[in-house]
């Protein structure tokens, strides 16, 4: 019987990680810096295309090695320029990914886990279950298939892809190896060039990995706060029993220590009677006096069988207006791509979900992407 022989997935690896790789097989280190260029910035998976390597290692490269992309099985655009990607798996399971263009400025969200483990009440995704992490390949492959459909070639200074933001399915800092790994293939100079001003993570409160993300990178940082007090925000986010505010604000305190200039993005969705009266607002503040923050205001969107309703836009205003009257720099963000369900909210992967969460072990899991616009520097 003859076995497929399984080859070695080129996405998996960042460019410190290729670099050993040559070097284990005797090729210089240098070749990592062309392979990552021929992959991610000129989007060449056809290894006897890259030019610039010996007849052997072309050789050597087709034998063991691939570059294998997630199949798309959808990609639509709405009526304002959002774009929406589902990619299928090798397991069969699908995730989304969404492109804003802004003036000036186009920002990819990426999905860091299959479903979520967490169980944020409000958070359709997280009541639909969880799978599984995803590889580096699956999560830099978001990137490579969204840039390549965008035609980005930095060589010709056309560059659609400015910004990315590690704010889709799942937990970013409970998928924190891989994670870090594809930040770091998105910040390459030979890959994405995604400065760390334009590379937002946004966690709901990992606080251990927050330190630990803070010793190993310098991205920009978002919290889904959501909530300005611990009673309210354990409701909401469950993950606050382990990891209280107090535990959190510390740890965004000590994030930026060496780049005190820089600021943490706050995200609070806006619910009905929940959290978006003017007392709320009040505590906000004082939890934040003295923080360099952005607070993104986020109008809720529903989902089926959920029982929060977003607040009125009078409401929103009113919140707003007590925050930036204290000297807060806080936004309302703008619903994008809801005519093609990719509005914050609506995006749907259809996954497995391993944790019975759902009601059914094949589901269909709007995402909660709860900050895709203006929160990069």
């Amino acid at each position: 019987m003859i076995t497929e022989k399984i080859k070695i997935n080129l996405l998996d690896f960042s460019r410190p990680m290729l670099t050993n790789y040559f070097k284990n097989i005797g090729e210089p280190g240098y070749r990592a810096s062309q392979v990552i260029k021929w992959v991610h910035q000129l989007g060449v998976s056809d290894f006897d295309l890259m030019t610039n390597l010996s007849k052997n290692l072309r050789a050597h490269l087709i034998e063991h090695c691939e570059v294998p992309m997630p199949e798309v099985v959808l990609d639509s655009t709405s009526a304002d320029g959002t774009r929406k990607f589902l990619l299928k798996l090798s397991c069969g399971n699908c995730i989304e990914t969404v492109f804003i263009p802004e003036e000036g400025r186009g920002t990819l969200c990426v999905s860091s886990q299959v479903g979520c483990s967490l169980n944020c009440t409000f958070c359709s995704t997280a009541q639909h279950g969880y799978n599984r992490n995803l590889k580096i390949s699956e999560i830099i492959g978001q990137v490579y298939v969204a840039a390549k459909a965008l035609n980005q070639d930095v060589n010709n200074g056309f560059k659609p892809l400015t910004n990315i933001v590690m704010m889709g399915m799942g937990e970013p800092l409970l998928n924190f190896d891989n994670v870090l790994a594809a930040m770091d293939i998105m910040r390459d100079d030979f890959a994405y060039c995604i400065s760390k001003y334009r590379l937002t993570l946004s966690t709901s409160g990992v606080v251990p990995n927050i330190y630990k993300l803070a010793e190993q990178t310098d991205v920009a940082l978002a919290i889904s706060l959501h909530a300005p007090t611990d009673e309210l925000r354990t409701k909401l986010v469950p993950l606050n029993k382990k990891y209280p505010i107090s535990e959190l604000m510390q740890a965004c305190r000590d994030y930026f220590k060496k780049e005190p200039k820089r600021s943490i993005t706050i995200e609070y969705v806006m619910l009905k009677n929940m959290n978006d009266q003017p007392e709320h607002a009040r505590a906000l503040i004082k939890l934040l006096k003295n923080m360099k923050t952005k607070i993104n205001l986020i109008p809720f969107n529903t989902f089926p069988g959920t029982h929060y309703e977003c607040s009125d836009l009078n409401t929103i205003n009113t919140f707003r207006k007590i925050l930036v009257d204290a000297g807060m720099h806080a936004f309302t963000r703008k619903t994008r791509g809801d005519d093609i369900d990719a509005a914050c909210g609506q995006l749907a992967g259809e996954f497995h979900d391993r944790t019975r969460r759902s009601k059914t072990h094949q589901t269909k899991a709007s995402l909660r992407l709860q900050d895709i616009q203006v929160i990069t520097e």
